[in-house]
C-alpha cells in the first residue's frame, strides 16, 4: 500500500482484543523507531515497552487512556542527549525526536494490522517515577498498541481535514 493510502486508513484505536503482539511484529515496530531521524543524530529518544501484568496495571491506574491494550508503549527522551540549538536559547530537540520515533512506530504498526493511539493524557512525571525512570528521562507520550477489538473504529471526526490552504502557505 502506498503512503497516503497507509496515512488515511491508519486510526487511533481506543479498544483492543486481548489478543498479543507477536515479538516479530513488535520487532519491526522497535526497528522503525531505531532508524527514526532525529536532530544531528543525537538519538535522545527512549522506549520502554510495557506488556507485563503489572506493569500495564501500573499504567491503567494512572490514566484512563491505556484502552485495555496488550502493550504500551512509553516514549520519551534523555535529556543530556538532545540537541541545543546554537542559534537560539532554549530550543531543544528532544520531544521533537521522541515524537518523530513514535510517528514511525504508530505507522508501522498500522502498516502490520496493528492499532495504536497516541496519548498525552497522563501524568508524566508521577509515571515516569512510578517506573522508577531516571531522572533524565522526560516521558512525551504513550502508545497503547495491539489488535483492534472488533467493535473498535475511527473517531466521527477521523475523515474531516481543515482545508489544506488553512495549513499549507507558499511563501
Amino acid at each position: 500500500m502506498d503512503f497516503i493510502t497507509l496515512a488515511k486508513s491508519r486510526y487511533s484505536v481506543r479498544n483492543y482484543s486481548e489478543r498479543q503482539i507477536e515479538k516479530d511484529k513488535l520487532d519491526k515496530i522497535l526497528e522503525a523507531a531505531h532508524i527514526a531521524p532525529s536532530a544531528r543524530n543525537k538519538q535522545s529518544a527512549r522506549i520502554y515497552v510495557v506488556q507485563s501484568t503489572e506493569g500495564i496495571e501500573k499504567l491503567r491506574s494512572l490514566t484512563r487512556c491505556a484502552y485495555n491494550a496488550p502493550t504500551i508503549l512509553m516514549i520519551g527522551y534523555e535529556e543530556s542527549e538532545q540537541y541545543r540549538n546554537e542559534m537560539e536559547e532554549g530550543i531543544l530537540s528532544g520531544q521533537q525526536d521522541a515524537s518523530i520515533v513514535a510517528a514511525h512506530m504508530m505507522l508501522e504498526a498500522a502498516e502490520l494490522g496493528l492499532g495504536s493511539v497516541w496519548v498525552d493524557g497522563f501524568p508524566n512525571t508521577k509515571t515516569a517515577e512510578v517506573f522508577h525512570l531516571p531522572k533524565s528521562v522526560k516521558l512525551v507520550c504513550l502508545i497503547p498498541l495491539g489488535y483492534a477489538a472488533d467493535d473498535a473504529m475511527p473517531a466521527p471526526m477521523h475523515e474531516k481535514y481543515r482545508p489544506i490552504e488553512e495549513m499549507v502557505k507558499i511563501l
